[in-house]
């Protein structure tokens, strides 16, 4: 990561403006707390209503947007709570037929976003499509229904294919979330998602930097899309591998991870406290399939200290060993793809 790379995907408190990419909290959350005291989603019920616009990017991908002329890649960052109702008026600004579909929510057939029930769009069109989310309960037959809250995704199931491969592999993807009341909530939420041998749809040196402050509570959503299986790792910082990535007590039995498998569909998430037990640092995060992150599959999550700084960190080096990989790996492994960027990698928020 060279240092202008570096100075351009700075995420200094969180700010929007940083990252180009947008996100769409439903969280009616009060000020910024602290990870000893953290702020935790409230009871849902809203029933909320938004635009979303699928464009063309001057690089010729395709990616999802709140405004027109503001498509990226991954879309924007959704977050509803359990309960929540969200209507979604859809308009697709692209030269192709292109759709909205969404894993974990609850939706009649209507907003599948396939071409097999017409739920498509074609170019120029508008549809809305609406989604519903419930908390957990007891079924009348005295089973255990369990609720919505989760980190899930949305993408295009019809450019290309019928199965929305090429709408997927230009970027039309984005993250959503759902959350459960009392669960805590993030200072920063982070998407990194592993699309083929890209990561948010860029490559090599241009791998998405994400940054935080020590003690800062993060969030990660992890996505992975195309034909491969993936590892997701990140360097010093662990999760639970449960539904938050958080121990609920001391008798949690949730294992302890900090790589997961992953493989094209998959959606999980996790918070962590920046540099809990370790400080600050560039912390590499990348798949750990071997030949995966030899071939650039690996960006990092730098973690300043309370005056900015991030130790042992050597920007210009750091891009070197990217690209003087990217070199030795070239049409050794993997395979090429479509996908080679577009719009600012990260999806970072500030409550």
């Amino acid at each position: 990561m060279d240092r202008r790379s570096f100075n351009k995907k700075m995420l200094a408190g969180g700010a929007l403006a940083a990252t180009g990419v947008t996100s769409l909290s439903m969280v009616n959350a009060p000020e910024a707390s602290t990870a000893e005291t953290p702020r935790t989603a409230p009871a849902g019920g809203d029933v909320k209503r938004i635009k979303m616009y699928a464009e063309k990017l001057p690089d010729g991908q395709l990616g999802y947007g709140l405004e027109k002329g503001k498509a990226s890649i991954p879309g924007p960052l959704i977050e509803l709570n359990e309960g929540d109702t969200l209507h979604i008026e859809f308009e697709n600004a692209t030269d192709v037929d292109a759709s909205l579909h969404v894993h974990g929510m609850d939706y009649e057939i209507s907003s599948d976003g396939t071409r097999h029930t017409n739920s498509h769009v074609e170019p120029g069109g508008k549809r809305t499509y609406t989604w519903r989310t419930h908390a957990p309960g007891r079924r009348k037959d005295g089973t255990w229904r369990p609720g919505t809250a989760g980190y899930w995704h949305y993408h295009d199931h019809v450019v290309g294919t019928d199965h929305g491969t090429g709408g997927v592999r230009k970027g039309l993807y984005g993250p959503l979330i759902v959350r459960r009341k009392g669960d805590p909530l993030p200072d920063k939420t982070f998407t990194i998602v592993f699309n083929d041998m890209t990561i948010n749809n860029k490559s090599g040196h241009d791998s998405p930097t994400f940054e935080a402050t020590v003690g800062d509570r993060v969030e990660f959503v992890s996505i992975t899309h195309g034909e491969y299986y993936h590892t997701f790792h990140v360097h010093g910082h662990r999760w639970a591998d449960n539904r938050t990535g958080m121990l609920t007590g001391p008798d949690d039995p949730s294992q302890i991870l900090d790589d997961k498998i992953t493989g094209p569909g998959d959606s999980f998430g996790f918070q962590v406290i920046a540099g809990e037990g370790v400080g600050a640092g560039a912390w590499m995060y990348h798949c750990h399939v071997q030949s995966h992150s030899d071939m650039g599959m690996a960006g990092l999550f730098l973690v300043k200290k309370k005056d900015g700084t991030v130790p042992d960190y050597e920007p210009h080096h750091a891009a070197k060993t990217a690209k003087d990989i990217k070199g030795t790996k070239d049409g050794k492994d993997g395979k090429d793809t479509e996908s080679s960027g577009g719009g600012e990698a990260s999806s970072g928020h500030h409550h």
